[in-house]
């Protein structure tokens, strides 16, 4: 077992491309981050394998910022700490969806509760009258492949290298941004087919690199396309930034955990 970093960041994202919200700690459970991706909208113009309405129909919904009304109980699983308590091999469960209750702030400032019509209708604004938006809820983490997202902070910066542009790492939008030791961009390809150890307990196992989409040209403050990013991405990196991951051992993550690689 041998030391490759420490968690930079931890992020989640309530709703499904919208802002994503940073945290001092995550729980990580089996079926992705709690609280991450609970909600999204769908389309009936999207197709029935993927039928998620995002930020690449709508570019300003990554502008749209949500939250829990209870932060506490959005924190980590209602029986945490009794679960542990018992044994660590315990599955916890989540809280209530009345406790896990969502507002959403519009860029121009006006709040909803996310099962308000209206939002919809914001969010549709402008669009084909094809897209008939509905809400939906579910307590696995809504992702688009596996359930957690990683990222080396180092990679950003090898793609600003490579593209003259000061490349945010939230265009990425994954749960744990990692400081790695080794200064290379995309070193965490390496760890594909292999565990890691976060903090004292959480092990995942990284199954596969992220390919990437446009909603990485989608600037996370103004909604601007900055298209030469995936352009990069696609020719340098064969369309792949990042890896996803599986939990295997739950438990909280904290920002300064060190991540191990496990032999």
């Amino acid at each position: 077992m041998s030391t490759i970093g420490s968690v930079e960041s931890l992020w989640r994202y309530p709703v499904k491309s919208m802002r994503g919200e940073e945290l001092n700690e995550i729980f990580a459970g089996y079926a992705g981050v709690y609280g991450d991706r609970l909600f999204a909208f769908e389309s009936s113009a999207s197709p029935k394998g993927f039928p998620f309405f995002t930020g690449r129909e709508q570019h300003q919904m990554i502008r749209y910022r949500s939250w829990f009304r209870d932060p506490r109980k959005a924190a980590r699983p209602v029986n945490w700490s009794e679960a542990q308590n018992l044994s660590p091999a315990i599955t916890p469960i989540p809280a209530t969806a009345a406790e896990l209750m969502i507002d959403v702030q519009t860029p121009d400032g006006q709040t909803f509760a996310i099962d308000s019509p209206e939002l919809i209708n914001r969010l549709a604004a402008g669009l084909d009258r094809k897209h008939d938006l509905t809400l939906i809820r579910c307590d696995k983490a809504l992702t688009d492949c596996r359930p957690v997202s990683l990222f080396g902070v180092q990679t950003a910066k090898k793609l600003g290298e490579e593209t003259g542009f000061d490349v945010d790492k939230r265009r990425f939008r994954a749960n744990i941004y990692i400081d790695l030791m080794s200064a290379d961009g995309f070193a965490e390809d390496k760890f594909v087919g292999k565990s890691l150890r976060i903090g004292p307990q959480v092990v995942v196992s990284i199954l596969q690199r992220d390919g990437r989409c446009m909603m990485i040209t989608l600037d996370p403050d103004t909604a601007e396309k900055t298209p030469v990013i995936l352009k990069k991405v696609a020719q340098a990196h064969n369309g792949f930034a990042g890896v996803y991951g599986a939990v295997l051992v739950e438990g909280m993550i904290r920002k300064g955990d060190s991540v191990e690689l496990l032999e």
